[in-house]
């Protein structure tokens, strides 16, 4: 019976204490954005999936739901990237190399690499939701024979406000990504395309027998994207979207995530189509 106590309240101080884990690099990526790299205490792994999050807290100030930007391929260590939004987020942008930052996690439900194997991935990512996707994109790439053609769909508001310029570069140059992006407002230095991202899927051609979309990005994006996607003739139960921006605690508790009965801090945040689509209020 002890030892039955002793695990249950591992796991309790497991799901609801912060592991304090070091910073061990740091740097502002744009105006907004600054990207961590972080270590568990002993250099074990996060033990996450591409799609989860991490609670990040800073004592005496809060926390918040943080998606994991690497890809659990990273071994080591692992990767945030931050939108200084509010209190807590403009706390954390003074945190450089040797600092602590508590995590708990990770939560929640990726993609389901199991069913995504052999597949075509569409990647479609809508400003900071290339930050989640950018896990699963790099586990693709870090398992390339494992998977079909890698298509990234990318739209910003301006082309300063693009992420991860550097490794952006590095897809432009392989022959086994295909990369399509766009901005809403370009500035004088902007050759690319310009418009909405759903002005870059018509011109996609898709497998319809092989091709699974993965969406991340704010709210007013998924209807229109979903209806362009649907254009093209792709199932519901071939789209899957992720609804982290409703979450809170990360646990269930505080009912700031629940759409009739659905929790997406534990069902989500990611959810095949299929799943949310009868629940209005989900998109």
């Amino acid at each position: 019976m002890k030892r039955l106590q002793d695990v249950k309240a591992k796991e309790a101080r497991d799901l609801y204490y912060p592991t304090m884990c070091k910073v061990v690099g740091a740097r502002q990526i744009t105006d907004l954005e600054k990207w961590y790299e972080l270590q568990m205490p002993a250099g074990q792994d996060l033990g996450h999936e591409p799609g989860q999050f991490v609670e990040v807290s800073a004592f005496g100030i809060g926390e918040a739901p943080i998606s994991i930007s690497s890809s659990p391929s990273k071994k080591g260590s692992f990767e945030l990237c931050i939108r200084q939004v509010g209190t807590l987020t403009n706390v954390l942008k003074r945190y450089e190399q040797g600092d602590m930052i508590g995590i708990r996690g990770p939560f929640g439900k990726g993609y389901p690499i199991e069913k995504l194997l052999g597949k075509d991935i569409l990647i479609i990512a809508g400003g900071i939701g290339l930050v989640p996707l950018r896990s699963l994109i790099n586990y693709v790439l870090d398992n390339r024979k494992d998977f079909g053609r890698l298509i990234i769909l990318y739209g910003a508001k301006s082309p300063a406000e693009l992420l991860f310029k550097e490794e952006i570069a590095i897809w432009e140059t392989r022959d086994d990504v295909e990369l399509h992006i766009t901005v809403d407002q370009p500035d004088e230095s902007w050759t690319g395309n310009t418009g909405v991202i759903t002005t870059l899927i018509p011109g996609l051609d898709l497998n319809l027998n092989t091709t699974i979309a993965a969406i991340t990005g704010p709210p007013i994006m998924y209807k229109f994207v979903i209806m362009s996607l649907k254009s093209k003739q792709l199932n519901d139960d071939q789209i899957y979207v992720s609804l982290e921006r409703r979450m809170k605690c990360g646990v269930g508790k505080c009912g700031h995530c629940q759409i009739n009965g659905v929790y997406c801090c534990q069902d989500g945040p990611v959810f095949n189509y299929t799943d949310i689509k009868p629940l209005e209020e989900a998109l």
